[in-house]
């Protein structure tokens, strides 16, 4: 019998109600001696969102108490400011796709697009209520500014709330 017909493949098993990639320990042989777990964080869980929240928090606190932020999201172009979101989209996109999905995305391609979707609303809706708490969301008044300063925000906050998720 060869070596590459002795070697076990790396299995998802639930375990405790949680995804565990089982991942065989092998001698020189070739021989399963043990099995090593790791988590394998595909699904988006309730502890996830609490992370996300308090990672988007994390740094939408400094970023949003900035009169820099005040006065740039009054004189930044729209496309400018979507622009910039997008780019935030992508930088959660491949920061999730790296750090949950790299082997796994063909089979995980929803629950990857609902983990950044997610990691991103959940960091707008974080960044509103922040800015809205403050006075410096002028809804009534001024509403394309109100959602600049809310997308600006959401840059940093994002970001922060995507490496939070990481942390188990």
């Amino acid at each position: 019998m060869s070596k590459k017909e002795n070697v076990a493949e790396i299995t998802i098993k639930r375990i405790g109600g949680y995804l565990h990639r089982v991942v065989p320990i092998v001698d020189e042989a070739g021989n399963v001696i043990s099995h090593a777990l790791k988590p394998f964080m595909v699904e988006f869980r309730l502890r996830d969102i609490m992370q996300v929240i308090v990672g988007a928090s994390l740094l939408a606190v400094p970023v949003a108490f900035t009169e820099e932020v005040w006065t740039l999201s009054a004189e930044l172009p729209l496309k400018n400011v979507l622009g910039l979101s997008g780019i935030s989209l992508l930088f959660v996109g491949l920061f999730v796709y790296f750090n949950f999905y790299r082997s796994y995305l063909g089979k995980h391609w929803f629950q990857f697009c609902q983990r950044v979707f997610l990691t991103y609303a959940i960091s707008l809706l974080v960044v509103a209520l922040l800015l809205w708490i403050i006075q410096r969301c002028p809804w009534e008044t001024e509403p394309i500014v109100a959602l600049k300063r809310i997308l600006i925000v959401a840059f940093p906050a994002s970001m922060s709330a995507a490496v939070s998720d990481v942390l188990k």
